[in-house]
């Protein structure tokens, strides 16, 4: 990426990698070689790199992912208090079953910093890859929640349904997720041979469409209950000309393991000082289709 950085208004979203492993072997998960090793891994570089996106960014949201960011409360505390109230804050997690706690302890956990969360975001599959917690836990969770699902190959279209009343009980909204180590621009917005596209659409009502360069959501309604089917390209950098110059246009930002920042998924290493310099523009995920 040698072009000047532009990014979205607010700056491009930053994701954490938390600097402790899961217990999962989920089988698209692309993350999991790199906690094989942790040598080098470190609490405090990610915390002086989250201090640095701040400082450039300070309206930009942070996601933690990883590994599990619940595996570990008291990292997972040092992390969230090293970003200001002016961020939005999503964690990605399993909200997984742990032999030395409890499901409370973890409710307890948010419900000390709901006023920092924005959203949970937790994995249930239509095939279990973990131990799961009890969908009774995650409903007291004292923060707005999600669930993901990854529709993985060829995945039981016959317990959709099954699985979208299972969270209607609770009226947890669910976020349908195509495999993005799939998806390419030809496919981003191909409707003719989304089998996935054409299941929902069977068992529920489309409601539209929005997307930008980047990914895309389909949105329906579950007898009353929200559902997006969300895909997104794997990587997060697309190279633009205005007519008057080249862009390396950033949408994700990623922190590492080791605190090093990465302009892309790939393993590109941001230039933090360039990107001192970006040019900002609208956000152009927009709706495209409202029914």
């Amino acid at each position: 990426m040698s072009n000047p950085y532009k990014t979205r208004e607010g700056g491009a979203t930053v994701t954490v990698f938390v600097p402790y492993d899961c217990q999962n072997n989920c089988p698209f998960c692309v993350n999991k070689e790199e906690y094989e090793n942790m040598e080098g891994f470190s609490l405090e570089k990610i915390c002086d790199s989250i201090r640095t996106m701040d400082e450039i960014t300070p309206y930009c949201d942070f996601v933690f992912t990883g590994g599990e960011p619940f595996s570990n409360l008291d990292s997972l505390q040092v992390l969230l208090d090293q970003v200001p109230k002016t961020h939005k804050i999503y964690i990605n997690t399993t909200f997984p079953v742990f032999a030395d706690r409890t499901g409370d302890d973890m409710i307890e956990f948010v419900e000390k910093n709901k006023d920092k969360i924005t959203c949970i975001n937790i994995s249930r599959h239509l095939l279990p890859y973990v131990e799961e917690s009890p969908d009774e836990l995650i409903a007291r969770i004292p923060t707005k929640t999600r669930v993901n699902c990854v529709l993985y190959r060829d995945y039981p279209r016959d317990q959709l349904v099954q699985y979208m009343r299972r969270f209607k009980k609770y009226n947890i909204p669910i976020q349908f997720r195509f495999d993005y180590t799939d998806t390419t621009p030809e496919n981003l917005y191909d409707e003719e041979h989304d089998m996935i596209l054409k299941d929902l659409k069977e068992f529920c009502r489309y409601t539209g469409l929005d997307g930008c360069r980047m990914r895309c959501g389909y949105h329906f309604d579950f007898e009353g209950l929200e559902l997006t089917y969300h895909k997104t390209l794997p990587y997060s950098t697309i190279v633009e000309n205005d007519g008057e110059q080249t862009y390396d246009i950033l949408y994700d930002i990623l922190i590492k393991q080791n605190g090093d920042i990465h302009g892309d998924w790939d393993g590109k290493i941001l230039d933090v000082e360039k990107y001192r310099h970006v040019t900002f523009e609208p956000y152009d995920l927009k709706w495209l289709e409202t029914c």
